[in-house]
């Protein structure tokens, strides 16, 4: 599912993705989340090595508070969410889930995170304003 400010990607949970527990690694959630943003912004137009390459800029998370509620497992199907929940001028606050889709297709709800990502200077590393044509189709 994706709209302006929320999007959805469904991802699978790969033997990879877990520990020796057969549990999802707790950095793998964090890698989802990414993934899920990066889509988000794909989605939107934007690419992120086209804004670094044409733009100079990059988008990094600058703060994260996450919760973990339940584990996800090996062969879990998960559906990963980004919903813009604030927009500054050099940042965006995402609130973002990971749901299970159990077998009745009913989501349960495992993760939950609020993370701020920062527009930054490539050149700098310094935040910077996000571009006027990204920061238009946020508004």
């Amino acid at each position: 599912m994706t709209c302006l400010n929320e999007f959805t990607l469904p991802v699978r949970v790969y033997y990879e993705d877990t520990d020796a527990g057969g549990v999802v690694y707790h950095a793998n959630y964090l890698r989802f989340m990414e993934r899920a943003r990066t889509e988000w912004l794909r989605t939107l137009g934007f690419e992120q090595d086209q804004l670094a390459r044409d733009m100079d800029i990059v988008f990094v998370v600058a703060g994260l508070e996450i919760r973990y509620r339940k584990p996800a497992r090996f062969n879990d199907a998960l559906l990963v969410s980004a919903a813009m929940a604030k927009t500054g001028r050099t940042h965006i606050l995402f609130e973002q889930k990971i749901s299970r889709i159990n077998t009745d297709n009913s989501p349960e709800l495992l993760t939950t995170a609020s993370v701020k990502v920062v527009c930054v200077d490539l050149g700098t590393f310094r935040s910077t304003t996000i571009p006027t044509g990204i920061r238009e189709l946020l508004q």
